[in-house]
């Protein structure tokens, strides 16, 4: 039995969830990987997995015996690309995760910025809403987080932002645009549901950017909420009502007038991005890498997005 085979079939099935995914990523056949599965569990004579016909988990054993696995899996991996005569020889694949509106807006732009770099280091990004709870699992992991992040994870700041107030012209043409937070409570107001109050909220929370004053506590008309940034973002951008978001996201249309700050001097909240990886120690090659790229392209901060 070749072990470190059966180790990183056994990697695939799990990050694949199931036995047919996994034969497709590594191009083996079905009844291959469920040899080599088989071969790993009498060799170590315990059950790594539980199979049902609706699923597959982990057992106890499995879990542990994984965590393991990548460990290996990421020592051998860094052995052979520190044994490369260059650091643009480095090779294999950088595991990441992020929120979708960062993979699809900040990471996906610079991946051909990274190809030209790193020719032979491939990147697989998964996207999460919550990817700070899963950080164990990645190289590394973009989190974009308020103030008072306090997680028990190796984290390295990029740079800090604000939540805004934005909406579009049209919607403004019809509904009046505020000069002061009493003028906008009543508005259409379009939230994600952890914003101040938790899902079933109508408030909308604000205060001064510099730190003056009382914060500002409106009832708004929610019209629309949704997990994912990006919905809000586009609705916004549609005329649908107000939203909040991130001034470095709403850059490209602020400068073309496709949407405008209200209240400035009042901002949500802030926040920063962060990059995370697993460890401090044994920081694979490709890991350090990736972070000192995301540092320097991070000197020009800019978020990619299609014009409306």
């Amino acid at each position: 039995m070749d072990r470190l085979q059966s180790m990183r079939v056994f990697e695939k099935v799990v990050d694949e969830g199931g036995f047919a995914a996994a034969s497709r990523a590594l191009e083996l056949s079905p009844a291959a990987v469920t040899r080599l599965i088989g071969d790993l569990e009498r060799h170590l004579g315990t059950r790594l997995l539980q199979r049902t016909t609706r699923r597959l988990a982990l057992t106890s054993a499995g879990e542990a015996y994984l965590a393991r696995v990548r460990a290996i899996l990421h020592d051998v991996d860094e052995a052979e690309a520190e044994a490369a005569s260059s650091t643009r020889d480095l090779r294999g694949t950088l595991r990441l995760i992020a929120a979708p509106v960062l993979a699809a807006y900040f990471l996906a732009p610079r991946v051909r910025q990274w190809r030209d770099l790193y020719p032979h280091l491939a990147l697989d990004i998964t996207t999460d809403l919550m990817p700070q709870a899963r950080v164990e699992e990645f190289d590394a992991s973009l989190l974009l987080v308020d103030e008072g992040f306090d997680a028990n994870v190796v984290a390295r700041p990029l740079w800090t932002g604000e939540w805004i107030v934005c909406a579009a012209p049209d919607y403004l043409a019809r509904r009046g645009t505020p000069a002061t937070p009493q003028e906008l409570a009543g508005h259409d107001l379009l939230r994600q549901p952890w914003q101040a109050g938790g899902p079933h909220s109508h408030k909308l929370r604000l205060r001064r950017a510099d730190g003056a004053g009382e914060p500002a506590e409106l009832a708004m008309n929610v019209v629309l909420q949704a997990t994912t940034i990006d919905v809000l973002y586009r609705a916004a951008i549609a005329g649908a009502g107000v939203t909040v978001v991130s001034r470095l996201l709403a850059a490209p249309q602020l400068a073309n007038g496709s949407l405008v700050e209200l209240l400035p001097g009042w901002i949500s909240s802030r926040y920063t991005l962060y990059v995370a990886q697993p460890t401090r120690q044994l920081v694979p090659s490709r890991t350090r890498a990736f972070i000192d790229f995301l540092q320097r392209t991070g000197a020009d901060v800019e978020l990619s997005i299609p014009p409306r």
